[in-house]
């Protein structure tokens, strides 16, 4: 095994073509060494399957990938896997059952292979659980019983617990909660050996060494973390959209001069008529002046048409450095609710709260309390009978997003999911639906299970919003986990124009600021509500 000092993960012309022949990646060539590498590009560029890919769960159909020391990889899906245990997220789960064997006697070469010399396994993880501040939680524990963002500290975890000399981690804070997060950095902050990063989150790339874009199709690494390489981008765009602009100015200039010498070729073969219809001059002497003429002409169309092309094709290299990228298009329909119409109660073990027209509410607490909980109960529209918050739903329209986007069926196409839920809309009208989030194509009839996070999401947001009446109450559970900066943007915009009511659960402080909250409510340890 490679040392963490020298290790490197090194692609080669690789590409991805799935089965229905659509491409996912193209020739992509790079390079990651040592250090920390924020993983950065829109929402379908790929930078999911390319962590996938380097992590040996999926075989390029094109190139090469030689990685010199172990990899070890934290997947964005993981809390979907809600039958694993503590000790299955921390990666030894084998392990510990092989220790556990042996204490009680069995005494098979099998289990001591699978043992190895991790006699103080159970030691070493309890120790890595305190270091997150989850020591209380035992190796048996349901991922079920945890919230996404303790799921997701709990891996992060079993990665340090591991030490492999690479690391991938893909949306690592999705779920996590502020003091979450801060643990998380500090832990970033002395990774050993390689780590490469898929993230949105823009504080957590503030920590890379480098930072690396997959867009159109290539790789591309800058030295420096994501602010330094956002405000290069954005001065190499400036500089693109103007020379664009010069180079459109060029075209047009070009183009109107050669009307203007076809202007003038134009009346000079009308006096050249004219000259041998009144026999102006001599015919042998004509036909030299005819004859001058038409070298003249061709050598200045000539001309002219060269100056065309050039400034025509100095023009689409400008426009090719010029960024188009897409967004998503989120259009939340009106639901046409009254300020005076009560909407949800909420529960809390101290107190409760109305939701009364068009409120945005934000439910905010640390990982644990049971946010996501109080969600459920409020659904099931039962109380709750263990000392949570719950709630009432006074409306029956209402449109759901979880966190763990669990609710669609991974088997099925990306069509069949949506048209579950909308059997009376019509095909077509769902394929628009869904090319307004990204969702084009091939990529329409593809399984849900193949698709990136970010996907999943906008597959269960359209689903969503093609509910007909539009729901009177939006409940969102961690809505930015797995989105890209421009469709966190998109979405902000639509939920700051959406007229029915908002109930939020976030982690992310910026997000929150920017949704125009009406209130915001503290969720404890002990089911209490606060307003803050």
């Amino acid at each position: 095994m490679s040392t963490l000092k020298n290790s490197t993960i090194t692609l080669s012309d690789v590409g991805l073509t799935w089965p229905d022949g659509s491409d996912v990646l193209t020739g992509i060539t790079g390079t990651f060494g040592a250090g920390r590498t924020g993983l950065v590009g829109v929402n379908g560029s790929g930078k999911s399957t390319l962590l996938r890919l380097i992590a040996g769960q999926l075989s390029p159909t094109a190139g090469r990938i030689s990685t010199a020391g172990d990899v070890d990889y934290l997947p964005q899906t993981l809390t979907l896997d809600v039958g694993m245990t503590v000790a299955g997220l921390l990666g030894i789960a084998s392990k510990v059952d092989a220790l556990r064997a042996i204490e009680a006697g069995d005494v098979s070469e099998e289990r001591f292979d699978a043992l190895g010399d991790d006699w103080d396994i159970e030691t070493d993880a309890a120790e890595a659980l305190r270091s997150i501040g989850m020591g209380a939680i035992g190796l048996d524990r349901s991922v079920a019983e945890l919230s996404g963002g303790e799921a997701m500290l709990v891996a992060i975890a079993g990665i340090r617990l591991r030490r492999a000399p690479i690391t991938l981690l893909d949306e690592p804070t999705n779920n996590l909660s502020r003091q979450a997060r801060a643990q998380l950095a500090t832990l970033v902050r002395g990774w050993p050996g390689t780590l490469v990063v898929v993230s949105h989150d823009t504080a957590l790339l503030e920590l890379m060494d480098d930072t690396a874009e997959l867009h159109g199709g290539e790789l591309s690494i800058f030295g420096g973390p994501y602010s330094e390489w956002k405000n290069a981008l954005d001065v190499e765009q400036h500089a693109a959209v103007q020379a664009a602009r010069t180079a459109a100015q060029v075209v047009k200039t070009e183009k109107r001069q050669r009307i203007e010498a076809e202007v003038t070729l134009a009346g000079r073969a009308r006096t050249a008529r004219k000259n041998r219809e009144n026999k102006r001059a001599a015919p042998i002497v004509m036909n030299g002046w005819a004859s001058s003429a038409q070298v003249s002409a061709g050598k200045l169309r000539s001309e002219g048409e060269a100056k065309v092309l050039s400034a025509q094709a100095a023009l689409d290299s400008a426009d090719a450095r010029v960024r188009d990228d897409a967004h998503i298009v989120v259009d939340l329909p009106d639901p046409d609710v009254s300020n005076a119409r009560r909407i949800a109660e909420l529960v809390g073990t101290n107190r409760s709260f109305t939701v009364q027209g068009p409120e945005r509410i934000a439910l905010v607490g640390p990982n644990g309390v049971g946010k996501t909980t109080l969600l459920e109960n409020l659904l099931a529209n039962t109380p709750d009978h263990h000392g949570r918050a719950s709630g009432t739903l006074l409306t029956d329209r209402v449109g759901y997003l979880p966190q763990r986007l669990d609710g669609l069926d991974d088997d099925a196409s990306v069509l069949e999911n949506v048209q579950a839920v909308a059997s009376t809309v019509p095909v077509g009208t769902i394929r628009n639906r869904l090319a307004r989030f990204l969702i084009r194509g091939a990529t329409v009839e593809r399984p849900v299970g193949t698709l990136s996070g970010g996907e999943r999401f906008r597959v269960a947001l359209a689903r969503l919003l093609l509910s007909d009446p539009p729901p009177q109450l939006l409940i969102l559970d961690e809505p930015t986990n797995n989105l890209d900066l421009s469709s966190v943007e998109q979405l902000v915009d639509a939920l700051r124009a959406y007229r029915g009511a908002l109930l939020v659960v976030s982690h992310d402080a910026a997000f929150l600021e920017r949704l125009g909250l009406t209130r915001t409510l503290y969720l404890d340890a002990e089911g209490g509500l606060t307003e803050q």
